[in-house]
């Protein structure tokens, strides 16, 4: 019944498994129509790569990806918050800016070789939300690097939220807010 009403659920730890699933529901949705994609989003957390996964997909839309965050996004998830055509969230929904924690096991060549390819990922991750949030690079970096937490009002002051939803049905709309922005 959600994806007939072209809802996307993208729910628990952001990994592989769930990034794949998600992105293959948006493609299968953007195929199938021209309406816009809600996507909604609460994510404890999960890696690079999948987040990579969903804002790559997201990026090659032909439709717009509307996403409403209810509960919490953490981490590599909130770059696929960052990256949709409309952000909302709930009012009590919380943010939290977080560098993912990975674990590496291998030679030590192998692990500097792994660490590497890790730190250049998360560059192009902090990279890619600086330029959705419109925040300096050094801040998005260290507002990640502290594990900063932002209420929904914060996250739309930050330029990760255009609208916070108050109850069913309406919204409450912020000057400024960026409806069809695509980087």
């Amino acid at each position: 019944m959600l994806l007939e009403r072209r809802i996307v659920l993208v729910t628990g730890e952001l990994d592989s498994a769930l990034a794949g699933r998600a992105a293959a529901e948006v493609m299968m949705l953007d195929a199938s129509g021209d309406d816009a994609i809600e996507m909604r989003l609460d994510s404890g957390g999960g890696s690079l790569d999948a987040a990579f996964t969903l804002i790559d997909t997201i990026d090659l839309c032909g439709v717009d990806v509307q996403i409403t965050v209810a509960g919490r996004v953490e981490g590599p998830a909130v770059g696929v918050l960052a990256v949709g055509h409309l952000r909302r969230a709930t009012e009590h929904s919380r943010l939290r800016l977080k560098d993912p924690s990975i674990e590496l096991t291998g030679s030590a060549a192998a692990l500097a070789e792994l660490a590497r390819a890790e730190l250049e990922r998360l560059a192009r991750f902090h990279d890619r939300l600086a330029a959705a949030t419109g925040r300096p690079l050094e801040e998005v970096k260290a507002d990640f690097a502290a594990g900063r937490y932002l209420s929904a009002s914060e996250a739309i002051s930050y330029g990760l939220l255009d609208e916070i939803v108050r109850r069913p049905g309406t919204i409450h709309e912020f000057p400024g807010r960026r409806l069809g922005f695509r980087p």
